[in-house]
Parts: structure tokens; sequence; C-alpha cells
């Protein structure tokens, strides 16, 4: 599983895999749209969505796929740019931007015209929140900011050994560890909490915010997929999942 989210137009978990994308429908995954090797996901919007990857079997995309894109929660997807030369495995949505990482870390303004950048990591996973152009990219070497879409970058030298990560917001960053540990930053990475742990390495987290404000938090292990409703504190698996 390469990806999680949450779409914002109802809620639904979305599970980017090998097999293309399933949503959770009344507790139980269901496939939605074509058969594409998701390597990359993002969510940028209510029923919008940004991947790459490569395509399944009689499915009429390029091989790889480049950047494509889904208005309709992933039931139908459209090629955008550099079809047959990115497989994005790092790829994320901000306000006005996306930005990727195909072995070189890459932004564009409008989904199809892409400028390279150089951050001082190289990114194993990217995250962002469509309403601001912060930008976190997780690496072996510790994870870096870009407050300005991916212009620049510092490296957070405070801030737990992150795998995966996720905004929840403009200011707030969920993070896991390769040992499963929650990291929570509320400031953009100044200071940092670890409220709860998954069992296992993560292989995606998503984050939002509730209507009243309380911190939501999907975490996915090669055993689960793991819902919190506390910032991170108590997991439970959602469900239709295996936790064994």
């Amino acid at each position: 599983m390469h990806g999680v989210g949450i779409n914002p137009a109802d809620g639904v978990v979305q599970l980017a895999t090998h097999d293309g994308l399933f949503s959770y429908q009344d507790g139980t995954p269901v496939r939605v749209g074509p058969v594409i090797d998701l390597m990359g996901f993002t969510v940028a919007g209510p029923d919008h969505f940004y991947a790459s990857g490569h395509p399944g079997p009689g499915v009429d995309l390029p091989q790889p796929v480049g950047l494509i894109e889904s208005t309709d929660g992933g039931r139908s997807w459209s090629a955008l740019s550099r079809q047959g030369q990115s497989d994005f495995h790092a790829l994320s949505a901000l306000q006005g931007a996306v930005i990727g990482f195909d072995g070189q870390l890459r932004m564009s303004a409008d989904a199809r015209t892409w400028t390279t950048t150089q951050a001082p990591v190289q990114p194993f996973a990217l995250a962002s929140s469509p309403q601001g152009t912060t930008v976190l990219a997780t690496s072996q070497d510790g994870p870096a900011l870009s407050r300005d879409a991916g212009a620049s970058w510092s490296v957070l030298e405070q801030a737990p050994l992150l795998q995966v990560a996720a905004m929840a917001d403009a200011t707030t960053i969920v993070g896991i560890t390769p040992d499963g540990t929650v990291a929570v930053s509320q400031d953009t990475g100044a200071t940092w909490a670890t409220p709860g742990a998954v069992p296992g390495p993560p292989q995606a987290v998503a984050a939002s915010r509730q209507d009243g404000g309380a911190l939501q938090v999907m975490a996915v292990t090669s055993a689960a997929v793991l819902s919190s409703a506390d910032g991170g504190v108590s997991f439970a698996p959602l469900q239709g999942t295996d936790d064994s």
C-alpha cells in the first residue's frame, strides 16, 4: 500500500495500492476506478486526487503514467503531464502547486509544466496542506521543511526521524517513525510531541481536522489500516481490516 488519504467531500478513507484505489464504503474496502499501480497519491480537494505509477492490464495510460488526475473521487483518471517519463513515488498537493519526487524533486504550478528544485535531503515521502505552501520531506537523514512550496528548504534538526508524514492543516504535521512512534507538531515542526504508537513500520499516514477541531489520524501498516480520533494517542483498526 503506497498511500492513504481522506476525501474532504465525504470524509471517506482512500487507499492507494498496487491494485488501484480503494475507498472504505460502509466499513469495507471497495475498488474505485481502473487498476493502476498507484506508487504516488495525494488528495488535492473534495473528490480531487493526483496520482502516479503504472497502468494495469487493459488500462489505456502510458508507462509510466506520469501525473494523472481524478476529479470524480477516483472513478476516472486523466493524464496531465510527464507521461512516459515520471513515476512519482512521492507526491503532494499544496496551495496552487503540485510537488513530486521521481529521482528529482519537481514542482508545478499548473500540473503540466514542471521545474526542478533542490532539497537538502533525498525525499522518501512528501507532505503538505492544500490550504498552505508548507511542504515536509521525510528522508533517512531526517525531515526537511519548505515554507515556499519547495523553492527553499531547511533541515529540521530537532525533529524525530520520520518515515511518513501528513499535514492536517497549514501548521499541524503528523509523522510516524520507522519503529511506529507517532510524532505530532502543532507549530510547523518547531516542537514535537509523541502521543502514541502504531504496531510495526508504517506504510502511509493521513491526518485531518474534524469539525470540532479534533485531530484525526489514519495510519497504514503491513497488518492493518488504523484510525485515531484523539490525535494519535490511541488507534483502532478500521472496520473490515485485518489487525492480526
